[in-house]
């Protein structure tokens, strides 16, 4: 073990959005940092921060162990976050071995507390509309689409290790929004869709946001105050998609799109959508996963992590613009519609 001044953390996924902020989090708190990456991995968010590179895959258990060598803490937030893959076999490769090789290799290198980033979708939603809690089961004939599915799994397995007495913790953020979502994320994309004026229309849903820096700050709580196999939602506001498009509305002085698309109508659309991806090689621009979750308002209560962990619960309207913010300045919107945006206070 290293001294508790200079401990050493294990980030996986920190070329990524959550990860990434991780990262910062623990470099703010004076740890020493490495990260876990795939040479192939685009690692411009990492080229500013002071971290030591060990190379992997998850899929690689040598690797692994060796990344693993003198690590104190693991923070597992790798996955693949896709609505949409040709090849879905790799979605769980990744995501339910992959975890389950971290861990076991973590346990195996001594590793005192493991955080492992899990998701809200792994949680029920309650069938009176009440926000989905710790406690609201769900199984797996219930999870639409592989990445649900794959992450429903990925968790099973981290509470059967936990079971078997290592350390792990598991947190289930929402929505996480803000700055240096690169690739971007589903809701990252949808942020993006609305500024580049690509959303015409809305469906009826609802999502949990969080900060993500809040977010980042919830897995360091975590490994601090976390109790050993329980899970925590990390999130903060519910929010229908109506209000969350308003909220962008009002930061940006775009307008908000007023037109619903009924559901069998964007389950028709993605289906094209995947068809067209399937034939011509690119991205859907619906995907049916993210069509099927939207039957559900994703709605949540993070009160136990705020009770026992000391959750933050910044605005996500400052969150949501944190977001625009960055891709502003990064050059994700086109000039021509850059003219059209407002920021506002």
């Amino acid at each position: 073990m290293n001294s508790s001044q200079q401990k050493r953390a294990l980030v996986t996924g920190a070329t990524g959005f959550v990860g990434n902020a991780v990262t910062r989090a623990l470099l703010s708190q004076g740890k020493s940092v490495r990260i876990l990456s795939r040479p192939q991995s685009n690692r411009e968010l990492l080229k500013d921060l002071s971290v030591e590179v060990a190379w992997g895959d998850l899929r690689d258990i040598k690797s692994l162990q060796e990344a693993l060598k003198g690590v104190d803490e693991l923070y597992h937030v790798a996955a693949q976050y896709t609505f949409y893959n040709p090849k879905p076999q790799e979605i769980y490769a990744s995501n339910v071995e992959g975890t389950r090789n971290i861990l076991e290799a973590g346990d195996k290198a001594g590793v005192q507390k493991m955080v492992y980033t899990s998701t809200v979708g792994a949680i029920g939603i309650p069938l009176d509309g009440s926000p989905g809690t710790e406690e609201s089961p769900l199984s797996l004939e219930d999870c639409s689409g592989h990445y649900k599915r794959s992450k429903f799994l990925a968790e099973e397995e981290a509470l059967k290790l936990a079971q078997k007495g290592l350390p792990i913790v598991i947190v289930n953020p929402s929505a996480p929004v803000g700055p240096r979502d690169v690739k971007p994320t589903p809701t990252g994309k949808m942020i993006l869709d609305f500024l580049k004026g690509k959303m015409p229309a809305y469906i009826e849903t609802g999502l949990n946001l969080i900060d993500v820096d809040d977010c980042a700050q919830g897995h360091l709580l975590a490994a601090e105050k976390g109790k050993v196999g329980e899970r925590y939602i990390l999130g903060n506001q519910n929010l229908r998609l109506k209000e969350i498009l308003e909220l962008l509305a009002e930061i940006t002085g775009l307008p908000a799109p007023k037109f619903q698309i009924p559901y069998p109508v964007a389950q028709m659309a993605a289906w094209f959508s995947e068809g067209w991806a399937k034939l011509s090689g690119s991205v859907p621009a619906i995907e049916k996963e993210a069509v099927q979750l939207a039957k559900k308002f994703m709605f949540f209560d993070a009160g136990k992590a705020v009770r026992e962990l000391g959750l933050p619960q910044s605005s996500p309207r400052q969150a949501l613009k944190k977001a625009v913010k960055w891709y502003l300045d990064h050059g994700y919107i086109p000039p021509k519609q850059v003219k059209k945006i407002k920021l506002k206070d």
